[in-house]
């Protein structure tokens, strides 16, 4: 007879095996697992924005992070090929009859835009975005990463939340209910959408997924302020002042009748913070204070190109936010729009020279400017600034088109501020710029290095739902040492 259906060996294995449980279970309770438990935050249902300590000492305490939406292709910016244009109108070699999202793929194909060395450390960038290639020094790139997907939807999922699916908290989230905000007057996160719309995964950009949702970023951008903000018509400033007094007595009176009760309390606090942003919010966006250099210096001035100078206002307002405190700002740039390609966003499938030619300038003066004023005002030195896209472009133009199809297997993003190397850079793809073979690195390694900057374990920072303890980085991620001061 086979051991293994034997009555007397299954009953002892059985018995082993709960012990074992019960053993582990024991061991949990008191602590004494090697595995390090969830490292949950402590939180005041009635402030639930008030700071909280990291898990360690942390090198950045605000993050920015300039999402392009549409797969910006990195071919035709920082990630400098010769191969590609020693090569170019060439099959590319193990490539043959290759399909990708689109179709069938042509030849190889340089970039449109020459690339030239910058600053000290001589790094590649493209002319198409001259001003930010000036900043090169300031940069940490990252050219290896890789996504799981080549959709656009779900790819901006999983570069903001960590999963291609909806409903999944987005880093900001994770990042504000961790460390909660700097400032009481103003949302612990915010999302600027594109001036043309939103991003096509929409606000699962910025959703609070299964945390709770105090946490989920508030968007606005410089055009169109928060809904719903001003006081009713026929009731002036005193009425207005008064009326929320007395609503903020009765709040108190029935929260003494129910204690304990954190929804209450948490619906409360959120309704408080909601009446300070009347003031602070279009404070923060009235950028009429900003002097006339500075509005120059964004390009927010420029009459001859609405477009960029409606992102630089929103990246005006991106700066004014880090300034006050805000914990986790979200700025971007291109937006989902039925009815045609090319009409706002980074998704050059068709024609890209002329689409890039009219999405660089409007990223990239404002961009850089943003990041020299972070600079200059010394916010870098505790901002994390990340740039990223969803994922990257082919080497190859599509059969029949002039553009460049989805590549999910070797992109880039780049950091600059605190706690990251300026004017390094970390892995690469391969000679034409197809697949990342150096240091390969994946969106949950960038995510677990953003939340270590932030003093985060993205390990130990967890939250439980349905039976599972879930983290941005599911079961996955490393840090990037080598890419941090």
């Amino acid at each position: 007879m086979n051991p293994l259906l034997n009555r007397r060996h299954f009953l002892r294995h059985t018995g082993q095996g709960l012990g074992g449980i019960a053993l582990a279970s024991l061991l949990q309770n008191e602590g004494l697992l090697a595995a390090e438990r969830p490292f949950r935050p402590r939180i005041d249902e009635g402030k639930p924005f008030a700071p909280r300590d990291p898990h360690f000492k942390a090198k950045a305490n605000k993050v920015l992070v300039i999402f392009c939406s549409g797969a910006c292709s990195q071919l035709d910016t920082f990630d400098y090929k010769a191969q590609l244009v020693k090569r170019h109108g060439q099959p590319m070699p193990g490539a043959d009859g290759l399909v990708t999202f689109q179709g069938a793929q042509g030849n190889l194909t340089k970039s449109p835009w020459e690339f030239k060395p910058r600053g000290q450390s001589g790094k590649m960038v493209s002319q198409l975005v001259p001003q930010l290639g000036e900043l090169a020094d300031e940069m940490c790139f990252i050219h290896s990463l890789t996504s799981k997907t080549n959709t656009h939807g779900p790819g901006e999922n999983f570069m903001s939340t960590g999963y291609t699916l909806d409903g999944f908290p987005s880093v900001g989230s994770w990042a504000t209910w961790a460390l909660g905000s700097e400032n009481e007057e103003l949302p612990a996160y915010v999302a600027i959408p594109d001036p043309r719309g939103t991003p096509q995964s929409s606000v699962n950009n910025w959703g609070a997924g299964f945390l709770p949702a105090a946490y989920q970023g508030t968007d606005f951008n410089a055009a169109k302020p928060l809904r719903n903000l001003n006081r009713p018509a026929g009731l002036n400033a005193k009425q207005d002042k008064a009326t929320r007094s007395f609503l903020q007595r009765l709040n108190e009176r029935h929260l003494k009748k129910f204690p304990g009760d954190t929804e209450l309390a948490a619906r409360i606090s959120s309704y408080e913070l909601a009446a300070r942003m009347q003031l602070s919010v279009p404070e923060v966006s009235d950028l009429s204070t900003e002097t006339r250099a500075t509005l120059k210096m964004y390009g927010a001035d420029d009459a001859t190109n609405p477009l960029k100078a409606a992102f630089a206002k929103n990246s005006i307002l991106a700066r004014r936010l880090l300034e006050k405190g805000v914990r986790f700002v979200q700025l971007f740039n291109g937006a989902y729009q039925t009815g045609g390609e090319g009409t706002s966003n980074w998704d050059g499938h068709k024609k890209l020279e002329a689409q890039y030619t009219k999405h660089g300038p409007v990223l990239d003066q404002p961009a850089a400017a943003l990041l020299k004023d972070l600079k200059q005002r010394g916010l870098l030195k505790d901002t994390l600034v990340v740039w990223c896209t969803e994922f990257g472009r082919m080497p190859t133009f599509q059969k029949g088109a002039s553009g460049r199809d989805h590549n999910p297997d070797g992109f880039t993003a780049w950091l600059a501020g605190a706690g990251v190397k300026r004017g390094y850079t970390y892995g690469a793809t391969d000679e034409f710029g197809w697949k990342a073979e150096q240091d390969v690195a994946t969106v949950y390694d960038l995510h677990a290095t953003i939340l270590h900057l932030l003093g985060l374990n993205h390990e130990r920072l967890t939250y439980y739902h349905n039976g599972f303890e879930r983290r941005l980085t599911d079961v996955h991620g490393h840090v990037i040492n080598d890419v941090l001061t």
